[in-house]
């Protein structure tokens, strides 16, 4: 049976598709975008984030730890990678909840059974199911499987990507998904390179073969403060979108709340002095996207 690392399930969502949707976040991205707010989704496989201040320093994770890999720190304890295992001994035996697994292999199966959980939802609302990440596109035949076993249980599918997969990928998942929200974060390739370091020229090319191609694209553009809410960078999104025929844009204004997230994980937040884009300056990123005839939502919530 095809598994596959999964971070997360989110239940009742309402900003991630048509209707009320269970959003399954699979883990791993291979872009390291400096706003990133889920970085318990970057690296591809399941590992353990310390919440070191919850560590009372009693030293059961260590006594229970059958490879020795949990070791004294000075803000508490640290795991050494090589050692560990994923038993998950020490966050069963955490009495303080200081430890905690992120990520887990799950069959498609497994994960289609969670989400059926909710059907009554999806069949009042007109929901389904969303793929979101990390990268699902980085778990092609996991992320084919699923949608699959989603549509033959009746479901509409959505697929939340950047785009940064071969065009293979990329078919081989269309084929599956009824509605495609595409996140396109700089439409400017250095800048790309500079914010989430990797070129977009991939990126650009997948979107101009989905707008060809599939049925429902709606791209995603997260608003962020000094990268990409400038005049000439919003009027290089609505250029490059008209081009395409594409009209459904959705703001993702940037916030700040996955920061403390960070440290957890043993990543550095860069960008902390950020500042969330006021009302004003999403309805001129709006403005501008409305004269290219983009019909352009903030999303909020």
């Amino acid at each position: 049976m095809e598994s596959g690392v999964v971070f997360n399930i989110q239940r009742f969502s309402l900003h991630d598709g048509p209707g009320i949707r269970t959003v399954v976040f699979l883990k791993g991205c291979p872009l390291r975008c400096r706003w990133c707010h889920n970085p318990e989704g970057l690296r591809a496989a399941p590992e353990l984030v310390i919440h070191k201040s919850r560590c009372i320093g009693c030293s059961s994770c260590r006594k229970v730890c059958p490879n020795s890999a949990i070791t004294p720190d000075p803000t508490g304890v640290a795991v050494a990678s090589d050692r560990c295992r994923l038993c998950r001994k020490c966050a069963g035996a955490c009495p303080t909840g200081a430890i905690e697994p992120v990520g887990r292999r799950m069959t498609a199966e497994a994960v289609v059974a969670e989400v059926l959980k909710d059907l009554v939802f999806f069949t009042e609302s007109g929901g389904g199911v969303t793929v979101s990440g990390g990268e699902p596109l980085m778990q092609p035949d996991f992320l084919v499987s699923l949608l699959k076993k989603c549509r033959d249980a009746g479901l509409h599918t959505t697929v939340e990507t950047s785009g940064y997969a071969g065009r293979d990928v990329l078919k081989r998942v269309a084929g599956v998904t009824d509605l495609f929200l595409y996140d396109l974060k700089l439409a400017d390739r250095q800048k790309s390179r500079k914010f989430t370091g990797k070129s977009n020229k991939m990126i650009l090319a997948n979107l101009r073969w989905l707008a060809r191609t599939h049925p429902d694209v709606t791209v995603r553009i997260p608003v962020i403060p000094t990268v990409n809410d400038d005049e000439e960078s919003v009027r290089r999104f609505g250029l490059f979108l008209r081009e395409l025929g594409l009209k459904n844009v959705h703001l993702l204004p940037y916030h700040n709340t996955g920061a403390d997230k960070y440290a957890k994980v043993g990543l550095t937040y860069r960008f902390a002095a950020i500042v969330p884009p006021t009302p004003e300056q999403l309805a001129r990123f709006k403005e501008l996207l409305r004269e290219y005839n983009l019909n352009a939502e903030t999303m909020t919530g």
